[in-house]
């Protein structure tokens, strides 16, 4: 805790309060919706992936099949796969802490490590947030799944807007960099372009081809190494036994 910032830990503890009034309206929905309450916490201890268990809970209210459930959760979880290479120093060498930190990945906790130079601090923050998230988490779904239909109608109170409004804040201090903001303009664009013609998740897998010409510009702007003087080829010695001393005249009479 004394690795981290004040301010970095007012952050997290404001993600947890948004993500605990999210994983509330999850259970309260999918109960209210028909679900028994052991679902959405069974889902919430396994899965924990707020946004997959929105789409795999919608799914399955709207009729649709465990197996359809399932893909669309494999999808939009499909995203987490680049922010485990990105994130992947902070979990040690060890399987079990991989596996752990697997589970602790989420949006939230990658930005928050991100955001972070010193390798403690990056190891501090994706923990603690990921715990706490994972606690918050979980807690509320459970309270939000006890409520059941006791509150009504979650959207109207704005709790689906918490969530996306919370990563929209984590990412924009990372904007102000050019070669950051480029690339994420043109990724929304391209999430937004094809939302009317995609299933839900694939558009924003599709953003991720933002990152195909920003990885070819940084390529080009790689200096390549030349060698040095050291490494060039000695030039051939001068005559003499000093380099500074001229050869005497052959063939002169004395």
């Amino acid at each position: 805790m004394r690795t981290l910032d004040r301010g970095t830990l007012r952050d997290i503890a404001l993600v947890c309060l948004a993500d605990a009034l999210v994983g509330a309206s999850f259970g309260a929905i999918a109960v209210s919706g028909g679900l028994p309450a052991w679902v959405p916490v069974a889902m919430s201890l396994l899965v924990f992936a707020g946004g997959s268990q929105f789409a795999a809970v919608g799914v399955v209210l709207a009729g649709g099949g465990p197996i359809a459930a399932v893909v669309t959760g494999l999808v939009l979880n499909a995203r987490l796969l680049p922010f485990g290479f990105a994130v992947a120093d902070v979990l040690g060498g060890g399987w079990r802490a991989k596996l752990l930190g697997a589970q602790m990945l989420t949006d939230e906790s990658a930005a928050f490590t991100l955001l972070q130079r010193d390798p403690k601090a990056r190891r501090a923050a994706f923990w603690i947030c990921g715990v706490a998230l994972f606690a918050v988490w979980n807690i509320a779904v459970l309270l939000g799944a006890m409520a059941g239909g006791a509150i009504g109608d979650t959207d109207a109170l704005g709790l689906d807007a918490a969530f996306p409004a919370v990563l929209l804040a984590l990412v924009l201090p990372s904007l102000a960099d050019r070669s950051v903001r480029n690339p994420a303009l043109v990724g929304a664009v391209a999430a937004v372009a094809a939302t009317p013609f995609l299933p839900a998740g694939l558009p924003v897998l599709l953003a991720l081809v933002a990152l195909v010409p920003a990885a070819r510009a940084a390529l080009r702007r790689t200096p390549t190494r030349v060698p040095g003087p050291e490494l060039e080829a000695d030039p051939e010695p001068e005559s003499g036994p000093l380099s500074g001393s001229r050869p005497e005249p052959v063939g002169e009479a004395r």
